[in-house]
C-alpha cells in the first residue's frame, strides 16, 4: 500500500511539472511495473510510424498463463528506451510454450470531422463540431466526455457505420490513405449485444469465425484461440455464457471481453469499442483496461469512448480527446490534459480522479444541482472544486487549447501522418451464402435443443392439447353423424396448434437481436438469416407433428391405415412448416414482442374464419374471404 500510495503521489506531481506536449508522458511506476515492451508507452509527438520499415511486432504467448504477454521487437527508438530504461525485466518464458504471431497495426486521423443528424440535438444539428486526432499502431486513444457529448457520433463517424441521416463532413485517414476501411480490417463493438446463452464461450466465438473468415477450419480455430488469449477468457472457455440450471453465467465484465473477442477472430487492425466499461464494477473495470492495454502491445490500434474512470484506469490511456457537447476541449496525452486543465484555471485537486474532474468542469447537468444546493455547504468547504459555471468553464478550456501548444503539435502530427501514404488495409474476405445458411442451420439447431422455450415447451403443451382434444371426441363411432363431428376435432386440433407456434415469438425475438448484431458487422444477412431459422425448425416440427398426430388419430378414432396416418401427419408437418414461417416473418418484420402477437393472433383468427368450417368455402364472398385462404383451410380439407 505503502508503494502504490507513493506512486500516486509521483503521478500527481509530474502532472504540474510538464509543460511540453513531448515531455508529458506517464510516469513508468504509476500502479503497476511496467515491463519492457509488455505495455507499451504512448507514442510521443515526435514518433510517427515509417511505412517503409518493419512495422510488424512479434507477439509471443505463453499458452500456461493467459495474462503474461511479451512483445520482442526491434530496437526501440530512443525516446521509448529512455522510458522502459527504470522498469523490471520481464520473465523468460517456459520453452516449448511460446506462440509467435506477427501483427500490423494502422494509424487513423480525422481532420475538422464535422457530423450532424437532424432532430438529435435541440439547439443544433451538429453533434460533433470541427474535431480532429489521431491514433496510431500499439496505443489507447480514449474520446472521454459527459453523456450527450458526441463520444459515440464520433466513434461511429471514425468507423463508417452512422445512420444514413447523419451528414459527415472532414477527412478520415487511414495510413495516410483517404478511403474507407475494407471490410475485416477493423472490428465495431457495440455498447450492448445479446449473447447465445446456451452457446459455450469457445463455441460462441468458434460459430462467429466461421460466419467470417473464409478458408479451413483449422484457421479458424486457431484464430478463436488466439482471441480467447488475448482477452483472458481461458479459465471460461468452456463455460456456457447464460449459465444452465442451477449453474451461473458469465459475469458483466467477462461477456464484455467475449463481446471484444468475437471482434478479435478477424485480428482486425483498428479495433472500435463503444464504452466498453459499461456496467462493470471496479475490479473488472481494471481487468479490462489491463487487457486492452495488452491487446494494445501487440500492434491493434484501439480507440473506444468512456464516459469516468478511476485514477489507476486513466494511466493506462495513452491519449485522451476529451469532447463537451460536439466540441474538443483538449486531445493529445492523458498527463498533458491535467496541465491543460491546470494551465486553464482549473487545477485537479490532490485527492480527486483526474476524470471526475474533468467531467465535473464540463458536465452541464452540475449547474443544476449547484442551483439546488447554492445556499449549501459541507463541513469540509464548498460544494465544487471549479468555481464557476460549466458554460463559463467549457468556453475557457476551448479557448485554452485552441491557442496551446498541444492543438498546434497535434496538427503537425496530422501532417506528417498525411503527407505520406502507407500500405493499403486489404479486406479479408468473407464466407460464401450457403456455407452462412448452413452454418447458421447448424448453430440454431444447436440452440434449439439446448434451449426448452424453443420447441421442447411447445411439445409438451401440444401433446397436451392432442390428448384434450381427442379424449373430448373419443367413442364417437362410425355413424354418419360422426364425420361431421370428427371434422370439427381435426379443425379444433390444427387451428389450437397453430395458435401455440405464437409462444415461440419471444423466443424468435431473441434470435432476431442477435442477428441483427451480426448483421451491423456484415457477418450476416436477411436471407441466410431466414433461411437459416427455418432449416433448423424442420427436425423439431417434424418431431411435434408426429408425436402428436399419433396421439390424437387414434384417440380420435380416424381410419386405421398407415398410409392415411402419415397422410395425415406430413399435412400438418406442412401446416406446421407454413405457420412457423409466418411468425418467423411477422416477428423479423415488427421486432417487438406486442406487435408480432398481436398481429399473429388476428390473422390466425382471420385464417379460421375462412377455413371453410364455419361456412362452406365456395359460398364465402370472393373479393374478402373467398382469395385469401388460409394454410388452415387448405390442410383441413386435404386432411377431410
Amino acid at each position: 500500500m505503502e508503494e502504490i500510495q507513493s506512486q500516486s503521489d509521483h503521478y500527481r506531481s509530474s502532472s504540474s511539472s510538464a509543460s511540453s506536449p513531448a515531455s508529458r508522458v506517464p510516469s513508468s511506476n504509476f500502479f503497476y511495473l511496467r515491463k519492457p515492451g509488455a505495455f507499451r508507452q504512448p507514442i510521443s509527438f515526435e514518433d510517427s510510424p515509417d511505412w517503409e520499415d518493419n512495422t510488424d511486432i512479434d507477439v509471443r504467448v505463453d499458452q500456461g498463463r493467459a495474462d503474461s504477454i511479451n512483445t520482442a521487437t526491434t530496437p526501440p527508438s530512443p525516446s521509448l528506451s529512455k522510458l522502459n530504461s527504470g522498469s523490471l525485466p520481464s520473465p523468460p518464458l517456459p520453452e516449448g510454450a511460446v506462440l509467435a504471431r506477427k501483427i500490423a497495426g494502422a494509424s487513423l486521423v480525422w481532420k475538422d470531422l464535422t457530423v450532424t443528424i437532424k432532430g438529435k440535438r435541440r439547439y443544433s444539428d451538429k453533434v460533433v463540431k470541427s474535431s480532429n486526432g489521431y491514433a496510431l499502431p500499439g496505443s489507447m486513444t480514449v474520446i472521454m466526455g459527459p453523456a450527450k457529448s458526441g463520444k459515440s457520433t464520433l466513434l461511429r463517424a471514425l468507423a463508417g457505420r452512422l445512420p444514413d441521416t447523419a451528414r459527415v463532413y472532414g477527412e478520415v485517414f487511414v495510413n495516410g490513405v483517404k478511403a474507407r476501411m475494407p471490410y475485416g480490417s477493423y472490428g465495431f463493438v457495440e455498447r450492448e449485444t445479446t449473447f447465445i446463452g446456451s452457446l459455450t464461450v469457445r463455441e460462441y466465438l468458434y460459430y462467429s469465425a466461421l460466419l467470417q473468415l473464409p478458408g479451413f477450419f483449422t484457421h479458424k480455430r486457431s484464430a478463436v484461440e488466439d482471441a480467447i488469449i488475448a482477452m483472458s477468457l481461458g479459465d471460461y472457455a468452456n463455460k456456457l455464457i447464460g449459465g444452465h440450471c442451477y449453474m451461473k453465467g458469465l459475469r458483466s465484465g467477462e461477456k464484455r471481453r467475449v463481446t471484444i473477442a468475437r471482434e478479435l477472430v478477424m485480428r482486425p487492425h483498428i479495433l472500435f469499442i463503444d464504452e466498453p466499461l459499461y456496467h462493470l464494477d471496479s475490479v473488472s473495470t481494471l481487468l479490462m483496461m489491463v487487457t486492452l492495454k495488452k491487446l494494445a502491445s501487440t500492434g491493434c490500434t484501439l480507440i473506444f469512448t468512456i464516459y469516468q474512470s478511476s485514477t489507476e484506469v486513466f494511466g493506462l490511456f495513452d491519449r485522451i480527446c476529451l469532447l463537451s457537447n460536439g466540441n474538443t476541449l483538449f486531445f493529445g496525452e492523458t498527463l498533458a490534459c491535467l496541465q491543460h486543465f491546470s494551465n486553464a484555471g482549473f487545477p485537479c485537486p490532490i485527492m480527486q480522479s483526474p476524470s471526475d474532474h474533468f467531467l465535473r468542469a464540463i458536465n452541464t447537468d452540475f449547474d443544476r444541482i449547484i442551483a439546488m444546493c447554492k445556499n449549501w455547504q459541507d463541513d469540509h468547504g464548498e460544494l465544487s472544486s471549479v468555481n464557476m459555471d460549466t458554460a463559463v468553464a467549457i468556453r475557457t478550456l476551448e479557448a485554452t487549447y485552441k491557442s496551446s501548444a498541444d492543438a498546434s503539435a497535434v496538427e503537425t502530427m496530422i501532417s506528417k501522418l498525411t503527407e505520406k501514404q502507407g500500405p493499403f488495409l486489404k479486406s479479408k474476405g468473407k464466407a460464401n451464402c450457403l456455407a452462412k445458411i448452413a452454418i447458421l442451420t447448424w448453430r440454431s439447431l444447436l440452440i434449439m435443443s439446448r434451449e426448452w422455450k424453443y420447441y421442447w415447451l411447445r411439445l409438451i403443451l401440444y401433446m397436451f392439447l392432442a390428448i384434450c382434444i381427442g379424449t373430448v371426441f373419443s367413442g364417437l363411432g362410425h355413424s354418419l353423424s360422426s364425420v361431421g363431428t370428427r371434422v370439427g376435432a381435426i379443425f379444433l386440433f390444427i387451428s389450437f396448434t397453430s395458435l401455440l407456434s405464437i409462444a415461440g415469438v419471444p423466443a424468435q425475438m431473441k434470435e432476431i437481436k442477435i442477428y441483427t448484431c451480426e448483421e451491423s458487422n456484415e457477418h450476416s444477412g436477411t436471407f441466410v438469416f431466414l433461411i437459416g431459422q427455418l432449416l433448423s425448425s424442420i427436425p423439431f416440427l417434424f418431431l411435434l407433428s408426429i408425436s402428436s398426430s399419433l396421439v390424437f388419430y387414434f384417440l380420435v378414432g380416424l381410419r386405421d391405415d398407415f398410409s392415411l396416418l402419415m397422410y395425415f401427419a406430413l399435412n400438418f408437418f406442412t401446416c406446421l412448416l407454413v405457420n412457423e414461417g409466418v411468425v418467423l416473418l411477422v416477428s423479423s418484420v415488427c421486432r417487438n414482442i406486442f406487435w408480432s402477437i398481436l398481429i399473429l393472433v388476428t390473422v390466425h383468427m382471420v385464417m379460421m374464419l375462412s377455413a371453410g368450417y364455419f361456412r362452406i368455402r365456395s359460398a364465402l364472398p370472393r373479393l374478402v374471404w373467398m382469395y385469401p385462404i388460409s394454410y388452415v383451410a387448405f390442410h383441413t380439407y386435404s386432411i377431410q
